[in-house]
């Protein structure tokens, strides 16, 4: 049987790169975006299923996402939608740390919770995080609500590594790394295709064992 995955901002970046990953390896992508149109151009080429409309901070696009996939075994789940944005002190934009937290941290929880009826014993999440979100590595301090709603995410993930247990899912906390994406104009170390390369070796060596960990997509266990 062909294994299934779902992957959340899976038009660009990272999230375009896991979705040609998977598919060459012969998985079935279902890749979900907020933006469709020619912003899912090259999406539509690996998904052999793709949800287009899905913003997932918003109960009814979720709901929507959740009906759409009724019955549907997922193998693997990929909560990848993110935003980055920069604060400094002295001119804190609380609606912009506002906006980070919910679909940073909550939206991966959102979808998660209503997936969970396709998420059989066996199957796993994995949450794109970032090092950011490390409390003891922040040498640097800034960026308010990044940090933040990434430790917010790393919280969940580990209390739904713990919830989810006993049900036989295994969840990750993954660190692409610094990425030649969008989200930092392009001025990262690495392409969104090593990244990608890295996430999935890190999920192939997930199980309930390790679940609820916290890893750069090298390999390197990252500290809280």
């Amino acid at each position: 049987m062909t294994a299934t995955v779902l992957i959340t901002g899976a038009n660009r970046g990272v999230g375009l790169a896991l979705a040609r990953h998977y598919h060459a390896a012969g998985w079935a992508v279902i890749g979900v975006c907020r933006s469709g149109g020619e912003e899912a151009a090259e999406l539509r080429d690996v998904a052999e299923t793709l949800i287009e409309g899905i913003d997932v901070t918003r109960a009814e696009d979720v709901e929507r996402l959740k009906g759409e996939l009724a019955g549907r075994r997922l193998d693997l789940l990929i909560n990848n939608a993110g935003m980055l944005r920069d604060e400094s002190l002295g001119e804190i934009d609380f609606d912009s740390i506002r906006s980070q937290m919910e679909i940073n941290a909550y939206a991966p929880l959102r979808v998660s919770e209503a997936l969970l009826g396709n998420l059989g014993e066996g199957a796993r999440i994995a949450n794109i995080t970032s090092r950011m979100g490390s409390i003891a590595d922040n040498d640097s301090g800034g960026r308010y609500g990044y940090r933040a709603s990434k430790a917010a995410l790393n919280a969940i993930g580990k209390s739904l590594a713990m919830d989810l247990k006993p049900r036989g899912i295994a969840v990750a906390q993954i660190h692409p790394g610094y990425v030649k994406t969008r989200m930092v104009n392009f001025g990262g170390m690495i392409s969104a295709e090593e990244a990608a390369a890295g996430i999935a070796q890190r999920i192939e060596e997930l199980t309930l064992e390790n679940s609820g960990g916290f890893w750069h997509s090298n390999g390197e266990a990252l500290p809280w």
